[in-house]
């Protein structure tokens, strides 16, 4: 057996988000975010319910690999969404994410990504995920939820994410 101190990073990142909680929760969707994140293309949604809940299981390209995402928490009335996923041979990452509200119509969404490698590879994608990289795609994210919850209109050419 083989037992080694994980090579980790983890950024976390605060938006402050025009809506409610109730407005928000479903948007952070395998499914919902094809309304307002743009290039966002899941392969498969595995849901009872058709969006976003426990136990749901998706599936994205990353190249040529498939990458199984698995929300282990949904709960909208404690405002908490967990999800991991698993890049074979170079990650696991768990994007946790808790809301909570600011007034009646804002809310404060904060975003924790944590990657661990599990290759030298992975160790390569660790050192090119960035403080500034993960605050870049933050900000897209914030901006693109945002003007689709005042428009109903999907925001385009933002930074990937």
């Amino acid at each position: 057996m083989k037992i080694e101190k994980p090579n980790r990073v983890s950024y976390t990142y605060e938006q402050t988000i025009n809506g409610t909680i109730k407005d928000i929760m479903p948007l952070y969707c395998p499914v919902r975010e094809l309304d307002w994140c743009e290039n966002w293309n899941p392969k498969a949604v595995y849901s009872n319910s058709g969006l976003v809940e426990k136990d749901c299981i998706f599936v994205t390209s990353h190249g040529e690999t498939d990458i199984v995402w698995i929300v282990t928490d949904f709960d909208i009335e404690k405002g908490h969404v967990e999800m991991v996923y698993h890049v074979p041979g170079i990650q696991v990452t768990k994007l946790e994410i808790q809301v909570s509200p600011i007034t009646e119509e804002k809310t404060k969404a904060i975003l924790t990504y944590s990657k661990t490698s599990l290759s030298e590879l992975g160790d390569k994608v660790l050192k090119e995920f960035t403080k500034e990289s993960y605050d870049i795609m933050m900000d897209s994210w914030e901006k693109a939820m945002n003007h689709y919850l005042k428009t109903g209109e999907m925001l385009t050419g933002l930074p990937n994410f």
